[in-house]
């Protein structure tokens, strides 16, 4: 009763899972990322043990591939389960049970999958990843890519049900989220995400690049940098006549 995206972005080695479903808090069960470790998206008749354990294989150096057969094979329900899942190599893997809801289906490609059920056909997965490699060929943040594929998988059908939660989720390289946003319960939950994003872009991502780190655990701790960018942001906004935290346009497939 979902589609999701889950990838890797090649050049920085980020993670991020976005999804959407006619299904409340879709967010708080598809989506398991640990950064520098892998991604799983576990969904249909769905098991939270496919993400918890899925990212304990990876992080023992298990492949994807066998990571499927290892959490398939113990499980009696399997059939009725959808997972896609990648390391922090760009090692990908997916799986559609096949008692599923028509239409169900997964697209593997490199560094990214694509998987859904319940859905208008297979165009929805078809177009999110045509959407997300284009996107990503473009040199768009992984953000964007990922909210743009979304916005087209939405725009060839999505979950056949209707709408209602959606979620994007990414991880750098530490094993808290950079980003991580919900609309649990929306009429347009892909449009909130957008809005979401374009509020986080004001003052929450900023104070997101000054956190401490593995590496280094004092983070950035003079905040007159942080109040500089956000006062310069709000400047050019005035400037401009843009209202804060603005609904944003969705990006239109061609």
């Amino acid at each position: 009763m979902t589609w999701s995206i889950v990838a890797r972005d090649p050049q920085t080695g980020h993670l991020g899972i976005a999804v959407a479903s006619r299904f409340f808090a879709v967010g708080a069960a598809v989506p398991h990322i640990r950064g520098g470790v892998g991604a799983v998206a576990t969904q249909a008749f769905v098991s939270p043990l496919y993400g918890t354990d899925g990212l304990k294989l990876l992080e023992e150096g298990k492949l994807p591939e066998e990571i499927i057969g290892t959490l398939t094979a113990r499980d009696d329900g399997r059939r009725q389960r959808q997972f896609h899942l990648i390391d922090a190599s760009g090692r990908n893997a997916a799986y559609t049970g096949e008692n599923c809801v028509d239409w169900a289906g997964h697209l593997v490609d490199d560094n990214v999958s694509v998987a859904g059920n319940m859905l208008a056909g297979p165009e929805v997965i078809a177009e999110t990843l045509r959407v997300y490699k284009e996107r990503a060929a473009a040199g768009a943040p992984l953000a964007e890519r990922l909210l743009d594929a979304m916005d087209a998988g939405e725009a060839a059908g999505g979950d056949k049900r209707g709408k209602q939660s959606a979620a994007m989720v990414i991880y750098r390289d530490q094993d808290y989220p950079w980003l991580r946003i919900h609309a649990d319960d929306h009429t347009d939950p892909l449009r909130e995400l957008r809005r979401l994003y374009a509020v986080a872009q004001e003052r929450y991502l900023h104070v997101a690049e000054t956190m401490p780190t593995r590496e280094n655990p004092h983070g950035m701790i003079d905040r007159r940098v942080i109040d500089e960018k956000i006062a310069a942001l709000e400047a050019a906004r005035e400037a401009e006549g843009r209202p804060s935290a603005s609904f944003a346009t969705p990006w239109k497939p061609q």
